[in-house]
């Protein structure tokens, strides 16, 4: 199992920056793959960004392609998601999210195929 929890949220004015971090629990950081989703208000949960196992391939949601980064450090059981340019609508609750990179037929992007999250930070931008 792991536990997560994410760090870095805040308010923010449009075209700036923020980097959202995630601790994980646990020595078997490095099996997991990790994925970022975030929810707006009144709407569902959405893919943003997830990372491999090892870090080698990452997969992000058009709305931020080529504004956000996501990376991991499995040395430090951390992840990250750099946010640049950021826009009032990527305003939401940002989630870590987790599953065994052993489980076959998951997909990268649906919430549904994650076992583990952490609470969420806010995203705030304003315009």
């Amino acid at each position: 199992q792991v536990q997560l929890e994410e760090s870095g949220g805040g308010l923010v004015q449009a075209g700036g920056s923020l980097r959202l971090s995630c601790a994980a629990s646990g020595r078997t950081f490095s099996s997991y793959v990790m994925g970022w989703f975030r929810q707006a208000a009144g709407k569902e949960r959405e893919f943003v960004a997830s990372i491999s196992s090892s870090g080698a391939s990452t997969y992000y949601a058009d709305s931020v392609k080529g504004r956000f980064t996501i990376s991991r450090d499995n040395t430090k059981n951390m992840k990250y998601l750099q946010m640049n340019s950021l826009k009032p609508e990527d305003t939401a609750v940002y989630y870590c999210a987790a599953r065994s990179r052993y489980l076959v037929g998951r997909s990268w992007h649906d919430p549904d195929d994650y076992d583990y999250w952490g609470q969420g930070t806010q995203v705030t931008v304003s315009s």
